[in-house]
């Protein structure tokens, strides 16, 4: 597949890998956007410090054709166009885009560069002009992967009540960011972050990417799967707010699950004026409680950490101390232990019919929970920050215009805070649900 590519240039910091099918609508603005890229001073960028693979794939239309058209035009921009058509089974999101990532990273360790980054996005996406520099300035500050922040451009204009749950969705998710920054702040991935890692912007040196173990295996949701295999290892993933890009908001998308799967339920949702269920905030606090205690003990005593348990943590995990024991000794990493007792716990739960003590519901309506999490903002800052400081947060996250931050603002305001008899246990949201809620762009 890939004989064709001239050998990497021994000046390269960055390989972007973008897949593409049937995108000949899009092609054009997306490569134009990666083409004119320039540093975070708005300085033109070194044209021989990245390249760019483009892998056309069971393409019905001219996306090859154009993007050789566009390399033609634009001969100082290192784009290499290959395209391919794949048997069924490997005709899909997951499988192209681990072919990239791995060609990517083989090119990357055949010049000697573990240290340089593969940096994914999709062809129906157009990047930010420093988008290149802001994920190049994460990584070399320390990160190993950096999610980007993910903008829909209303292309497909959505009904008022699509747009509400839309906003309300973001909102919500990126409170929950707020919150986890709190309770459980890690030093790699400060506020304000975000709650993105997805195709459309994810980058990753090519020795975490080996690290990891690559893509996952999986037709669809590969970011996300490759951003837990980052994470089961402990290497540092920084949602960055400085990384962005601007994708479309079509309804029939490429992937299975994806960008607009999400928009199509989002859909259904209003049309049967549905609002969208969510973790219970106060079971996801003490979520991210119980991971602060246990990253802390895990960095102190390693795989020991069983003997230095608090009384009560196993009832909270709604599993007995010998369990957590053991899977701490088989966890090559914090990560991965986490991973585990998420696995375990929901296995747990179930056979009970609830995780964690019975404190309340597991599940909420969206516009209740957005309440629930500003009051548990509220509290955690409100000894050293003003009131309400989430929501201008949301706004410089977000970049979204002022009229959002007031709907955001106003629709947390109108949800009467709910008093919750106090936290339950919702282990992050189990793996199921997250990688569920993890296809939301916003």
């Amino acid at each position: 597949m890939w004989a064709s590519l001239p050998p990497p240039a021994q000046a390269l910091k960055a390989i972007v890998v973008l897949p593409a099918r049937n995108e000949a609508a899009h092609l054009p603005a997306s490569l134009a956007a990666l083409a004119a890229q320039a540093g975070m001073d708005g300085s033109p960028l070194d044209r021989d410090g990245f390249e760019i693979i483009l892998l056309a794939n069971n393409c019905g239309d001219a996306s090859a054709a154009i993007a050789r058209r566009f390399a033609a035009a634009h001969r100082g921009l290192r784009l290499h166009v290959v395209e391919t058509t794949l048997p069924p089974a490997q005709a899909n999101i997951g499988y192209v885009r681990r072919q990239l990532m791995d060609e990517a990273a083989t090119r990357l360790e055949s010049i000697g560069c573990p240290e340089a980054a593969i940096v994914s996005t999709d062809a129906d996406t157009r990047v930010a002009p420093d988008w290149l520099a802001a994920n190049l300035r994460e990584l070399a500050a320390g990160s190993d992967a950096v999610g980007g922040r993910i903008l829909t451009d209303d292309s497909v204009r959505p009904s008022p009540a699509a747009l509400r749950i839309r906003r309300i969705d973001t909102a919500h998710a990126l409170l929950r960011s707020r919150l986890a920054s709190l309770l459980d702040p890690r030093p790699f991935d400060p506020w304000p972050c975000h709650h993105q890692h997805f195709g459309a912007s994810l980058a990753v040196t090519a020795r975490a990417y080996r690290l990891a173990g690559g893509v996952p295996d999986v037709p669809y949701l590969e970011d996300d799967a490759l951003v837990r295999a980052l994470e089961r290892v402990d290497l540092r993933v920084r949602r960055s707010p400085h990384a962005r890009v601007t994708t479309s908001s079509r309804l029939d998308g490429r992937a299975a699950v994806g960008l607009s799967w999400q928009l199509r339920q989002w859909a259904h949702l209003t049309t049967n004026h549905h609002d969208p269920l969510v973790e219970n905030p106060h079971r996801y606090a003490m979520a991210l409680t119980v991971r602060a205690l246990l990253r802390q003990l895990w960095q102190r005593h390693g795989a020991a950490l069983a003997s230095s348990l608090p009384a009560g943590i196993d009832a909270r995990l709604n599993l007995c101390a010998g369990t957590i024991g053991r899977l701490a000794q088989a966890a090559p990493a914090f990560g991965a232990l986490w991973q585990e007792l998420e696995i375990q716990a929901s296995s747990a739960s179930a056979s009970k019919s609830q995780l964690g003590p019975p404190r309340g519901p597991p599940l909420v309506p969206i516009s209740q929970a957005l309440g629930v999490l500003r009051d548990l903002i509220q509290r955690e800052q409100a000894a050293s920050m003003p009131a309400l400081c989430a929501v201008p947060a949301i706004s410089e996250v977000s970049n979204v215009s002022a009229a959002f931050a007031a709907s955001a603002a106003n629709a947390a305001a109108a949800v009467p805070i709910v008093a919750g008899p106090g936290p339950g246990l919702g282990l992050g949201l189990g793996p199921s649900l997250q990688r569920a809620s993890n296809t939301s762009i916003r």
